[in-house]
């Protein structure tokens, strides 16, 4: 190591009590991080590209600085549907320093990295205190029936409205409106589960019979209105 001639010149003071790093609480331990192989542990980062056009939310499963599981979901950016799908292949297998300093395709994907990062880091992941974390695939559980991923879709107009477009239980198929022309409830097919049905051999029509429900006081309106037509 090379020292400039002023620090050359300096006579030495001793350091003082060395405590090394904080614990942080990882999978149900409190661990003191030297290096990358001491982290591990599930958590969530959400990124968002420079235009903010569309946006990550990127899951990780840690052990001991690897990453074994991933999950990528994307929204509002029909190419970063492709950039998530090589995320999901880079991803695996590389250190967690790997793969902040790997070019994951997109900008969204690599800030959600960034803060995925952070998270694990700094302690404060979701199996902070869950003796030995969770197992490889714990991330499929943020995804419900038919593995598909929980979003909300709402178009609204000061002219014309609210239309429910999507929700937590599904395809909206149509609004319930009441008396006054206020959405009350809503009708929803449970498209996971049907698709799930379809590929065991259930009839269509049957499927999407069985996977279609209703929210609110849909039974009660005056009025149905199917929010992409009307």
């Amino acid at each position: 190591m090379n020292y400039s001639h002023e620090v050359e010149c300096m006579c030495p003071v001793t350091k003082g009590p060395h405590h090394g790093p904080a614990p942080i609480p990882e999978e149900g331990r409190w661990v003191k991080a030297y290096q990358i192989s001491d982290i591990s542990g599930l958590s969530h980062g959400i990124g968002w590209c420079a235009p903010q056009q569309g946006a990550c939310k990127l899951t990780l499963n840690v052990k001991n600085g690897i990453i074994e599981e991933a999950l990528v979901e994307t929204i509002g950016c029909s190419g970063m549907t492709h950039s998530a799908a090589m995320a999901g292949e880079i991803l695996p297998g590389k250190t967690l320093l790997e793969a902040l300093n790997t070019d994951l395709v997109c900008d969204a994907i690599n800030v959600a990295m960034r803060e995925i990062f952070k998270q694990l880091a700094y302690g404060r992941t979701q199996t902070a205190f869950s003796e030995d974390g969770l197992p490889i695939g714990a991330s499929l559980e943020d995804l419900g029936k038919g593995l598909r991923s929980q979003t909300g879709t709402i178009f609204s107009t000061g002219a014309k409205g609210v239309r429910y477009l999507g929700l937590a239980e599904g395809y909206i198929t149509k609004v319930a409106l009441d008396k006054n022309g206020e959405a009350i409830g809503y009708q929803f097919v449970r498209l996971g589960k049907m698709m799930e049905d379809i590929r065991h051999g259930v009839n269509a029509e049957e499927a999407l019979k069985k996977n279609t429900g209703t929210y609110g006081r849909f039974a009660d309106a005056p009025k149905y209105i199917d929010p992409r037509e009307e």
